[in-house]
């Protein structure tokens, strides 16, 4: 959902296949409950205090930009949430994952426990978001859930990938790696925290079988 200029309160709004349905149903079953903001198109280098024209004028290049659209992709939209902090707090909260990059053999499997540094008990009721690049290369479930109904699910549209992506949400996940008999296989597993955004990448790589080769004997 996107301001469709900075002057109105008229909103551009893409709704997912489960709000479509609601609302073809009518009798009010169409009700926004919850919501979040972001401000990922505004530039704070704009800022300017030293404006000629004094304090009111300070925002003024930032309150003149434009306001991006709606977009389908919800990966590419709110990457930088809006959250309410204790007064005082001087850092943002970031997700973290105990590693950057992953690596399995065939069928192996492996757990993460994504966390919020910075922030006390951040994404704890409604977890995080887990999207993996290809389900080609491994599996992904979540082991521990996080309160269902209060976050929507981001999917990756693209023209290939769409069908090869898995997006799963919780507190703690479980990934497991396939066969591969020609080659190594990469994915890119992206975190995403659900309360207050921020997110890390994370890549995955899983290594061929290695097939024993039997020499032949001597005649």
């Amino acid at each position: 959902m996107g301001y469709l200029n900075n002057s109105t309160v008229t909103v551009d709004a893409i709704l997912t296949k489960r709000g479509r349905e609601l609302l073809a149903r009518g009798r009010d079953e169409f009700k926004i409950t919850q919501f979040a903001l972001a401000d990922d198109e505004v530039d704070y280098d704009l800022y300017n205090p030293d404006h000629p024209l004094g304090t009111a004028f300070y925002g003024a290049a930032i309150e003149n930009m434009p306001i991006v659209e709606a977009l389908a992709d919800e990966t590419q939209m709110m990457k930088y949430k809006l959250v309410t902090l204790p007064k005082g707090t001087a850092r943002i909260p970031v997700v973290s994952v105990a590693r950057s990059s992953i690596e399995l053999q065939a069928n192996q499997s492996t757990i993460i426990t994504p966390s919020t540094i910075n922030f006390s008990g951040g994404n704890r009721r409604f977890g995080y978001t887990c999207i993996l690049s290809d389900s080609d290369v491994c599996d992904i479930r979540a082991t521990k859930s996080g309160l269902s109904g209060g976050v929507s699910v981001p999917q990756f549209i693209g023209d290939s990938e769409a069908a090869q992506t898995i997006t799963v949400s919780g507190i703690e996940f479980e990934i497991t790696a396939k066969e591969h008999l020609d080659s190594d296989k990469t994915a890119t597993l992206l975190v995403i925290g659900n309360e207050t955004g921020g997110r890390q990448s994370i890549s995955i790589t899983v290594r061929k079988v290695q097939t024993p080769t039997v020499g032949l004997l001597a005649q």
